[in-house]
C-alpha cells in the first residue's frame, strides 16, 4: 500500500509566493479490474505555504504505487489528499495523464485550495 510517510520536506526559501511544478514521466500502477498495469504522467504544481517536497521522497512515493491496484480516478486524489495534508499548501493540483487503452486516454484534475485561473483547468 502507497505510505504518505516516505514524503520529506524542507522550508519554502521564500514567504514570496511561487508556483513549484514537477513532473513525472514514469508512474505505474494496477488496474483493479483486469490487473494490467497503467503507465501515466503526474503533474503536481502547488503554491507552498511553509514547506516543499523534496523529490526523492517524491518519487519513492509515487513508486510505490507501482504494485497497487487502483482507478486512475483514485490515485490522483489520493496523491492530492496526502501531499495536502502534509504539505498544507496555498494551493495544489494534481493532473494524471493515462496512456491510452483501447481507443482512449485519460487525463483527471483533483486540486486543494483556490487554484489560479491560469492552472484552473490543468
Amino acid at each position: 500500500m502507497p505510505k504518505a510517510d516516505l514524503l520529506e520536506f524542507f522550508d519554502a526559501p521564500s514567504d514570496t509566493p511561487f508556483l513549484i511544478e514537477h513532473v513525472s514521466e514514469e508512474f505505474t500502477s494496477v488496474c483493479p479490474k483486469t490487473g494490467h498495469p497503467d503507465f501515466g504522467h503526474v503533474t503536481l504544481r502547488y503554491e507552498p505555504a511553509a514547506v516543499c517536497v523534496e523529490l526523492k521522497s517524491l518519487k519513492l512515493y509515487y513508486q510505490s504505487f507501482r504494485n497497487e491496484g487502483i482507478f486512475y480516478e483514485a490515485v490522483t486524489n489520493r496523491i492530492r489528499d496526502d501531499l495536502a495534508q502534509a504539505m498544507s499548501p496555498r494551493w495544489l493540483q494534481i493532473v494524471t495523464d493515462w496512456k491510452g487503452r483501447g481507443g482512449i486516454r485519460s487525463r483527471i484534475i483533483a486540486s486543494h485550495g483556490a487554484v489560479p485561473a491560469a492552472w484552473a483547468r490543468g
